[in-house]
């Protein structure tokens, strides 16, 4: 996947973040985790309870922008309850060998897979993940294909140093709408790790 389709679904994922400056304030509630041990620019982190909405664009990832509106309706009221959910950070996005193959909302805390919403999109799916554990990079600057695939490899590499075990799949996080600017902006690799 190019670069900039990259870019052009990160633009979208992260528009609905409001109250953000281009200084780089979320303005957002951001998903709660511990930090477990801190490197540089390295972490392992503790998430215990995530719930997501997830989709996918229909034809996969050359239509990026398609799963932001699907997600973006779902908190907007598009559920069973007509409920709008408060906007939170990060926007997750799987990373695969072709590029971003799917991406999610991260729900506010309190949430739980029974209290949630049912979605009335059934392309748009809710999924509660406990006691997440993952190795984290953090960087600023765009968050391209480039620049993704860049860091899973650092990220990789020192997970590797470090004698953890990869237990899941790679997701970039972005934090910030596209107006703020690239070196104040906040982006992430994580990857899910074993304890050691």
């Amino acid at each position: 996947m190019k670069p900039y389709k990259i870019l052009i679904s990160v633009i979208f994922a992260l528009m609905a973040l409001p109250a953000c400056s281009v200084l780089g304030d979320v303005g957002v509630k951001i998903a709660p985790y511990s930090v477990i041990e801190r490197d540089g620019i390295f972490e392992v982190r503790q998430y215990d309870n995530l719930v997501l909405a997830s989709t996918v664009a229909p034809d996969g990832v050359n239509n990026a922008s398609k799963p932001f509106y699907k997600l973006f309706k779902y908190i907007s009221g598009k559920n069973d309850k007509t409920t709008k959910i408060e906007m939170t950070a990060p926007v997750l996005m799987e990373q695969t060998d072709q590029g971003t193959g799917g991406m999610s909302f991260v729900l506010p805390a309190g949430f739980t897979l029974l209290s949630s919403p049912i979605p009335s999109d059934p392309t748009v799916e809710l999924e509660e993940i406990n006691d997440f554990r993952v190795a984290v990079i953090s960087f600023s600057g765009s968050l391209t294909q480039d620049s993704i695939s860049q860091h899973v490899s650092l990220l990789k590499e020192w997970i590797s140093k470090r004698g953890f075990t990869i237990t899941g799949t790679v997701k970039a996080a972005g934090y910030n709408p596209p107006f703020t600017l690239p070196f104040m902006r906040r982006n992430e690799v994580m990857i899910s790790i074993g304890r050691i």
